[in-house]
């Protein structure tokens, strides 16, 4: 059962198979999600700073009647960070307002600031002392583990040139008719483990009628498939959901897509409807 199983990641941490993505759940509904989620059998919980919600997630994790040590918790460093002390400070932040004296992992959101998302500045000096923040806080005990999120060859390239702890974790946007296969396969070659975020594409992919069919096919929904198909192409896929009925269906996936159908999947068109998609990073 994937909720039972773990990857290890480059310094030895392990890191269980399929987490639970908090993104755009408020605060209000948080705690209960979290809650919710462990009971299933969840131990791996994702939040950001820009999700606002990191306290009442903690807030879950504190109050759900499984040791904290048994839940592996990320958190993100907010990508308008890209000066030492503000990361400095932005890092013992979080740690505050969750209450907790250390998180499992933390990256940095994005090499871009969000309002700078896109653009030809990628930040390389700002990128290399928030990595240096991150480094000293794992050093002093505060993060077990650090690592990337967004982040593209260059700016791979721009932290391991500098870094004395090499990052463990690059965090994308990858999905059935979404998948970025020279950067997987350019992060994974860099001994960086890859967390696929939004595996079912925000909910569009429900959209597609071969998805659905493909689906019908392994007796699955399509979330199921989606999310399958992420783990078979060694990723962590973050699915986000609050109602505990999905989060049920999204980790019923013990079944094996076949390589003719996995060769589908991976050359499907990409979908077109998919609302304002530059603003989505933003807040993943």
């Amino acid at each position: 059962m994937v909720l039972q199983e773990t990857y290890t990641l480059a310094n030895g941490v392990e890191i269980p198979k399929l987490g639970l993505g908090t993104w755009l759940i408020d605060k209000a509904d948080a705690e209960k999600a979290v809650k919710d989620s462990v009971k299933i059998g969840y131990r791996h919980i994702d939040t950001a700073q820009d999700y606002f919600n990191e306290g009442e997630v903690a807030a879950g994790i504190k109050t759900c009647g499984v040791s904290r040590h048994e839940i592996f918790l990320t958190t993100k460093l907010s990508a308008r960070h890209k000066s030492y002390q503000d990361s400095v400070t932005a890092i013992d932040g979080s740690l505050q307002r969750m209450g907790l004296d250390y998180v499992d992992l933390m990256i940095i959101h994005s090499p871009q600031p969000w309002d700078k998302f896109g653009q030809s500045d990628r930040f390389f000096k700002g990128n290399q002392d928030a990595w240096r923040a991150l480094e000293e806080a794992q050093k002093a005990g505060k993060i077990r583990a650090i690592g990337l999120s967004n982040f593209q060859q260059q700016d791979i390239d721009n932290i391991l040139k500098s870094c004395s702890v090499a990052p463990v974790v690059n965090q994308i946007l990858a999905h059935v008719t979404n998948t970025p296969v020279d950067l997987i396969k350019y992060s994974q070659d860099k001994g960086l483990l890859v967390e696929a975020y939004s595996p079912i594409g925000h909910g569009e992919l429900f959209k597609n009628s071969q998805l659905v069919q493909m689906a019908k096919k392994y007796g699955a929904s399509v979330p199921q498939l989606c999310i399958r198909y992420t783990l078979q192409l060694d990723l962590l896929p973050i699915p986000k959901t609050a109602n505990p009925e999905h989060m049920k269906n999204n980790a019923a996936v013990d079944f094996e897509i076949s390589s003719e159908d996995m060769t589908v999947l991976k050359s499907m068109e990409k979908i077109k409807d998919y609302g304002d998609a530059s603003k989505f990073p933003v807040y993943q």
